[in-house]
């Protein structure tokens, strides 16, 4: 059920700010909701447009089931429009189509709703057309855009806005949750360390790759641990033939990362904290006595320096061969 009461469970503040916006009937013609993947810009943008077409709402809140409701949730309403890259950017042509959507009436209603996903793609033009756009803002149309990199939205565009910060999910709230869902407790302390959206947490427990990276990052540390002399000849014999894309080597970085926290962790006795290692695993305790903590530290800067590369576009295959030879130093 998307309602605001469901949305203050994980974004209290926000609700607050919206519902009160909706309660009074003083609703801004746009707004910025920025706040990293899974803290619930979608759904929030989506409850929003609901509450304002909604034809069987109590008070602001939004009945789900009403031929209005279902067609917003479905993708479908005429007067409820979203926009996202197309590729990696969104195009003024895309900015310009909307443009003309809404130089007409609406459909159904004098009130319309856009949403722009991944606001901070906007190319330039696309970001200026948009400008003008908010400049002569209709009393009966709200924008919203969600980001996770406000940084690359134009100031001038921000200044037209009401911004909105989303706060970080809590980790063990959401190892909770996947649980309550019906997921591991071992898988939900990985899942909530590696992502903060349910669906995903989700997808990503039942991917066969993905089950296979852990096996190889895992593979990889006994190489370090037992036989460093072989660990490049390991990394392009089995590691650069599973993570290919540089995605990939971001996904095996963070499960390194994680894996060499687990042994930070059985050093100092905090194994309820291992998300990667299963209890009682030898190679953990191989590992443990073959690195000590400071020597630990070293390598979880190693890799850090590592994703730090990658997300500088430098060649992904370069950013292992150089990472592997200075770990096992």
């Amino acid at each position: 059920m998307n309602t605001w009461s469901k949305i203050a469970e994980i974004q209290p503040l926000a609700t607050t700010i919206l519902t009160n916006s909706l309660e009074k009937g003083r609703i801004s013609h746009a707004y910025l909701l920025q706040g990293e993947r899974g803290t619930g810009k979608e759904r929030i943008a989506l409850v929003m447009a609901m509450s304002l077409f909604c034809e069987n709402k109590q008070g602001i809140e939004p009945c789900n089931t009403c031929n209005n409701c279902k067609r917003i949730l479905s993708g479908n309403h005429p007067d409820v429009h979203w926009i996202e890259p197309e590729g990696l950017s969104i195009s003024k042509e895309q900015v310009r189509h909307l443009q003309k959507e809404f130089a007409f009436s609406g459909m159904e209603s004098n009130q319309k709703v856009y949403v722009i996903k991944h606001a901070d793609r906007m190319t330039v033009n696309a970001a200026n057309s948009l400008l003008k756009f908010l400049e002569e803002p209709s009393k009966q149309t709200t924008a919203m855009m969600l980001t996770e990199n406000s940084g690359s939205i134009l100031p001038t565009i921000r200044s037209r806005c009401q911004v909105i910060d989303l706060k970080p999910l809590n980790p063990l709230q959401f190892q909770k949750q996947l649980i309550s869902e019906g997921m591991k407790e071992q898988d939900a302390l990985l899942m909530s360390a590696l992502t903060n959206n349910l669906d995903d947490a989700f997808q990503l427990s039942e991917d066969e790759w993905f089950v296979e990276a852990r096996t190889l990052v895992l593979q990889l540390i006994e190489m370090l641990t037992t036989r460093p002399e072989n660990i490049y000849l390991y990394l392009h014999s089995k590691w650069l033939t599973h993570f290919k894309e540089r995605k990939d080597h971001e996904r095996g970085l963070d499960l390194l990362l994680l894996s060499l926290r687990d042994v930070l962790y059985y050093h100092i006795g905090n194994e309820g904290k291992m998300t990667v290692f299963k209890p009682n695993d030898t190679l953990l305790e191989k590992t443990s006595m073959r690195f000590s903590q400071n020597h630990l530290s070293k390598l979880l800067d190693l890799i850090i320096q590592a994703k730090r590369k990658l997300s500088q576009n430098v060649q992904p295959t370069l950013v292992m061969e150089q990472l592997v030879l200075q770990m096992k130093r």
